[in-house]
């Protein structure tokens, strides 16, 4: 891996973009390597996994919306919408497609110096792959060379710290992975990259506080922004550049200003691409934070006995999730039995609350109006606290992806002042967990979540699509789309109040 230095330079100095961060980017999405059979491997898995969690989504009003708000926009010969045979323009199945990834909170995650999604970068490559007529095999380049950029970008430089939402990092790892897929010359990437990260720096209000639908909508719109991106330059038009190290860029004014220093690892010519390797999926439907802390619970649960009898419950955990999802972020409405979904499944109090009571988690069940305002879940919710810890924190920091950690400790003190405790490092599915996710778990995860709306027989043509995505022609990445009751989907999207399109 190459070290790149990323900081701050005046317009005097007059950057040569060979020495910019976006060109360097560009550069490792226009090498021609090939590509590590491993990370082809997982970037299979990826794909189920996220038509798992979409086909799941498609009757929550977010997702509904999204997709009438793209079948209003026909294209050709554009590109397929989950739960609908039509095809739309790409932004717009990007827009769709990605809202409905991103609804349950239940895909593949990479947490360093900042947060993201990987995931995330699939359905605007998927929507372009089908638009423009690539086939399987440009697909997964695509893919492989999007969670490349996007790991190098969340473990060289955070974003949180300065409450800018990490969609920032994934609107230039789409730009690059779309570049990779169409063979675009690096000039191109290079504008793509600085217009896709210009439009979509953000704030995390969106995640802190009441948290919205727009929670879901935001990868999506980076997706959409980045093909939008990509279109511009393919057309020759210019970006605001530098926009990492200009002056009045990026890491000046919304990062850590005119002395911000940053270190971007890349991998240097013939090196494998293989950063998708050090992602991770979720078992559970919930921020990832929450998964370890759910398998604890279920284990704790035998121990701990009548719940009535629980005086306290304390979660020794890393500084991000004590300050994001946990007590420490001072939201009162993380305790909030009326809060929304999207605040539930970023609220470690209520999640280990209700996960002590029921010995698990349910990507609906789990969430109903009517289960977090159980009396005994709020009384024991309210019992709920976190505290950072400094070893938990170094260890999700350190550098060996094999023990680095996104657990904790937690302490139960009963009424008559004994204690039941336990800690997990990772989570069951974690790759260095108890129980890591492989091949036949992603398809168990279809299964489960398709059930009841995608027949076996249709199921089983998917995963086989799936498998076999490196022969997939251009047609064929249709199959990625799973056969449902197109007509109910139809009926639930007709009961939508109407918007402009």
């Amino acid at each position: 891996m190459i070290e790149h230095h990323v900081r701050v330079h005046p317009s005097a100095d007059r950057l040569p973009r060979e020495e910019q961060l976006a060109w360097k980017l560009a550069a490792v999405a226009t090498a021609t390597e090939e590509l590590d059979p491993a990370a082809v491997g997982m970037a299979v898995n990826r794909v189920v996994d996220n038509a798992s969690v979409a086909v799941a989504s498609l009757l929550r009003r977010p997702v509904a919306v999204a997709r009438s708000q793209a079948l209003a926009h026909h294209g050709a010969p554009g590109a397929r919408v989950f739960g609908s045979l039509a095809r739309v323009s790409p932004g717009w199945a990007a827009w769709a497609n990605g809202t409905a990834v991103r609804e349950l909170d239940f895909h593949d995650t990479y947490l360093a110096a900042d947060y993201s999604h990987p995931g995330d970068n699939i359905p605007p490559l998927l929507a372009v792959a089908q638009h423009a007529g690539r086939t399987g095999a440009d697909l997964l380049r695509g893919i492989v060379t999007a969670y490349e950029v996007h790991v190098a970008l969340v473990k060289g430089i955070c974003l949180h710290a300065h409450r800018i939402d990490h969609v920032a990092h994934l609107s230039a790892a789409t730009a690059c992975g779309l570049g990779a897929l169409l063979r675009l010359p690096t000039e191109t990437v290079y504008q793509a990259v600085q217009q896709a990260v210009h439009t979509t720096t953000a704030t995390r209000q969106s995640r802190k506080g009441e948290i919205s639908s727009w929670k879901a909508f935001a990868p999506a719109f980076a997706g959409r922004a980045a093909i939008e991106a990509v279109d511009r330059a393919m057309r020759g038009e210019t970006s605001p550049s530098p926009v990492y190290e200009g002056e009045d860029g990026f890491l000046a004014w919304m990062l850590d200003g005119p002395d911000a220093d940053y270190t971007v690892l890349l991998p240097g010519p013939g090196e494998p691409r293989r950063a998708i390797l050090d992602t991770y999926t979720k078992e559970h439907s919930a921020e990832y934070q929450a998964q370890a802390v759910i398998d604890l619970a279920r284990r704790l649960r035998e121990k701990t006995g009548p719940l009535e009898r629980v005086r306290s419950v304390v979660l020794h955990t890393s500084h991000h999730t004590h300050h994001v999802i946990g007590s420490g972020a001072n939201d009162p409405q993380k305790y909030d039995p009326t809060a929304s979904r999207e605040t539930l499944d970023h609220s470690i109090p209520y999640i280990l609350a209700v996960a002590l009571e029921d010995g698990g988690w349910h990507h609906e069940r789990s969430y109903a109006p009517e289960r977090a305002a159980r009396p005994s879940t709020v009384a024991l919710w309210r019992k709920v606290s976190t505290v950072e810890d400094p070893e938990w924190t170094r260890r999700y920091h350190d550098p060996d992806p094999q023990r680095r950690a996104f657990g904790g400790r937690i302490v139960i003190t009963l009424d008559d002042g004994s204690v039941v405790e336990d800690e997990l490092a990772v989570a069951d599915a974690h790759p260095a967990g108890a129980r890591p996710f492989d091949r036949p778990a992603y398809q168990r995860k279809f299964r489960t979540l398709t059930e009841g709306v995608v027949t076996p027989t249709d199921q089983d043509r998917f995963l086989s699509a799936a498998a076999g995505l490196a022969e997939l022609t251009a047609a064929g990445l249709d199959e990625l789309f799973p056969a449902v009751d197109f007509e109910a989907v139809r009926e639930f999207d007709r009961t939508l109040p109407k918007g402009l399109f």
